[in-house]
């Protein structure tokens, strides 16, 4: 019988979330022998959705995570449940047609209505939504918005009260939106999963399978069929080409007023803001998030200086508990990748794309998932096939996305100075130097020694940049993180930074 393993929560980053309490479970498989119908990879919403719901089917699945569950996004995401997206259903119907618009709105409830179905002790709330507006180009939006949504039979409706000290010209607000613990939902997935009969390895870095007579093997497991749910499958792929890596940053804090709102508030500026509260070890915090911007493009110490400026305007706060950030991707055409992995053995599947709404889309993605292991029709299929032809509408996106990935490959090369020097290196910083015309991506840690590495990242060759914030170095190009030490924290690259010997004088 496998030994019951206690996980301390970690994350893919130094700053801590509200969401590390809880400690999560794991059974690690003692005995491979089994041909799985299954290996899931990935612990977090989508993994562990997709990994019950085939347990639960039947399936003996085996779940590999290479840390431990909720490492990732899952464990860093503010935990908003809403019936709408950042992709609009206006936008959705200008791509894909009213059809495909209706579609995207009916997996979104489904995501909903999975999540609000299995919870059980994970701080569910629901919670009224609310969207304004502060300028007239905002309110075009807004009227824009709303259109879409009553057009694919999205409850929602004009209101002239909004929970927010922030003045505005127009407002929307969506009745029974939610929100949770994301850890503690997890911890309930999982205790499901396990409960079923699951296994699940934790430490366990999938950096690719073989296939050979319709099995996958990856190390001592066998599958007939895998599904990569790690937001970006690993290696170099399609998917480079068609989602761009975003950062979005978020702040917990205490008001001196005591009072919270008791909604999902977002605003219409770009990039965005939104607040929420949420009572995390009995103390009621107001959550303020938003200012995303593309991976390793800009310095995340300025987006959490701009998030403090902005929330201490409108709020009386008393002190900031938590601060944190955390990626995800969006996809070119607006809608997520979910399904068979074009350019991969027939039964191997991937999830990927799902904007800044990975709770419902992760939770729907794994009831697709699941269907299509088991080759039952799912109605989504077709819509977020990562086979499916782009429609000519995501064109100027793709290239926009894809033009600076081309820059930073190219420039990042060349922008570092003689002058860039270790011993102006600070302790608890990271920069790309140039020692002895060597580009170095060093970091100098609080005792003053320095952890030097190749900056060019394993996956595509790009030069990562220093996340102050995360202790982390960061790829603009495709989202690939590592830590001080130059280990993977996450995909797509499946191979640490060479460590380097430099000299320390230099």
């Amino acid at each position: 019988m496998a030994t019951e393993t206690q996980l301390i929560n970690t994350r893919d980053g130094a700053s801590q979330s509200p969401w590390q309490q809880p400690v999560l479970k794991a059974f690690p498989a003692t005995k491979n022998d089994l041909v799985y119908d299954a290996l899931v990879v990935g612990g977090g919403i989508t993994g562990l959705t997709t990994a019950l719901l085939l347990q639960e089917a039947g399936k003996q699945v085996i779940l590999a995570e290479a840390h431990s569950p909720g490492f990732g996004t899952t464990g860093g995401t503010s935990a908003h449940i809403n019936t709408f997206a950042d992709t609009t259903y206006r936008e959705a119907e200008s791509a894909f047609g009213e059809d495909g618009a209706k579609l995207f709105a009916e997996a979104i409830a489904e995501g909903f209505a999975l999540i609000s179905s299995r919870q059980k002790d994970c701080d569910f709330e629901s919670k009224p939504g609310y969207l304004y507006a502060e300028t007239d180009n905002e309110v075009k939006q807004l009227d824009e918005i709303y259109r879409g949504a009553v057009k694919v039979g999205v409850p929602v409706a004009y209101t002239d009260q909004v929970p927010t000290p922030v003045p505005f010209k127009k407002a929307l607000v969506w009745d029974r939106q939610a929100q949770f613990h994301p850890l503690k939902y997890l911890q309930d997935l999982q205790t499901a999963f396990l409960a079923a009969g699951g296994r699940v390895k934790i430490n366990t870095l999938i950096t690719g399978v073989e296939t050979k007579d319709g099995i996958h093997v990856s190390g001592d497991i066998q599958a007939k069929a895998v599904v990569y749910a790690t937001h970006m499958p690993p290696n170099i792929n399609l998917f480079n080409f068609e989602c761009a890596p975003y950062r979005s940053y978020v702040m917990a804090v205490k008001l001196k007023s005591g009072k919270y709102p008791e909604a999902l508030i977002y605003d219409s500026q770009e990039p965005y803001h939104y607040v929420r509260s949420h009572v995390i070890n009995g103390e009621e915090l107001l959550l303020v998030g938003g200012l995303d911007h593309k991976t390793g493009h800009e310095d995340p110490d300025k987006a959490f200086a701009n998030l403090d400026q902005y929330v201490r305007k409108y709020y009386s706060v008393s002190s900031v508990k938590y601060r944190w950030s955390s990626q995800y991707y969006v996809p070119v055409d607006g809608l997520p990748y979910i399904g068979q992995m074009p350019m991969a053995a027939e039964g191997i599947y991937c999830a990927t794309g799902y904007n800044g709404n990975g709770m419902m889309l992760g939770s729907v993605a794994g009831k697709i998932l699941s269907d299509m292991v088991r080759n039952q029709p799912n109605k989504y299929e077709k819509l977020f096939s990562p086979a499916r032809i782009k429609p000519l509408d995501s064109f100027s996106e793709f290239v926009k996305e894809n033009a600076d990935v081309a820059y930073h490959f190219v420039a990042d090369r060349v922008k570092v100075h003689e002058t860039d020097s270790l011993k102006r290196l600070q302790p608890g910083t990271g920069k790309v130097v140039e020692v002895d015309g060597q580009k170095v991506a060093a970091y100098r840690d609080e005792a003053g020694n320095i952890h030097a590495l190749n900056p060019v990242c394993t996956h595509a060759g790009c030069i990562v940049s220093w996340n102050g914030e995360e202790k982390s170095w960061d790829c603009p190009c495709h989202g690939a993180r590592y830590d001080i030490r130059g280990k993977v924290l996450t995909g797509p690259a499946t191979k640490d930074l060479l460590t380097l010997n430099i000299n320390e004088n230099k």
